[in-house]
């Protein structure tokens, strides 16, 4: 990987203490869970989280592959990347069952995935680098690294509605929503919509969240406009099959 390939999140790169509360308050129903096994079951299968951050994924998909299968996580900033690794030794050590899957984390980009071609069953990217034009080398290196008949899911916000929509198209007034859902058609993927969820432990952690999500003055008028914990958010993921 080279170091220019990485684009700085800064939510998980500059507070991945609070992304760690919003990983645990994003849809606590399971919706998106529940959809990637709709579209490919994920036993025995050889899993890629794309931009897998503190690898708060990692452990649910390595519960879901079994012992036939292996997933890896790819990150390009090392602070991360160590983050992951310690992730995956604690759920080792918890792991009373005996032997798991192979799990692993590597360094690298969207751009260039360090695994060989066709090596892969199911990439998943959750709101890591694939928001639509400009995303086209790493869509490359997913064709390239998945097998024939492997899907690729790419989870993002849908700005075209709910709450958190709203909030969204607010911060970033250019965003093309329309744009963006033909970019992905043209390129074969299908959108399955999804009305999930935030729900915070408490306001403190929607406040917290909320600040690193949004610009300050922006995020301040959000939270003195909406009450509570908890928020609706509507996410699309994109899917295709190669």
């Amino acid at each position: 990987m080279k170091p220019h390939d990485a684009i700085p999140s800064p939510n998980i790169w500059e507070h991945p203490e609070i992304y760690e509360i919003e990983n645990q308050a994003v849809d606590p129903d399971g919706l998106i869970l529940a959809a990637i096994q709709r579209l490919h079951p994920l036993a025995g299968q050889d899993v890629l989280d794309l931009g897998c951050g503190t690898g708060y994924h990692l452990p649910i998909f390595a519960n879901l592959v079994g012992t036939h299968g292996s997933v890896t996580g790819v990150e390009p900033h090392p602070p991360l990347i160590a983050a992951a690794r310690r992730r995956l030794i604690a759920h080792q050590d918890d792991d009373r069952e005996g032997p798991g899957p192979v799990v692993h984390v590597l360094p690298g980009s969207a751009q260039h995935i360090p695994l060989p071609d066709h090596s892969i069953d199911l990439v998943h990217a959750r709101w890591a680098y694939f928001f639509g034009p400009g995303c086209e080398p790493g869509l490359a290196e997913i064709a390239r690294v998945l097998r024939p008949g492997g899907t690729a899911i790419i989870i993002d916000n849908d700005a075209t509605t709910s709450t958190f929509g709203t909030w969204f198209r607010r911060a970033m007034p250019h965003y093309d929503p329309l744009a963006v859902d033909r970019f992905w058609r043209r390129r074969g993927y299908t959108a399955e919509r999804l009305l999930i969820r935030w729900q915070m432990a408490d306001r403190a952690d929607f406040e917290a969240v909320v600040r690193i999500e949004f610009a300050p003055a922006i995020a301040q008028e959000l939270l003195a406009s909406h009450p509570g914990r908890d928020i609706d958010y509507a996410v699309n993921l994109w899917w295709s099959r190669y």
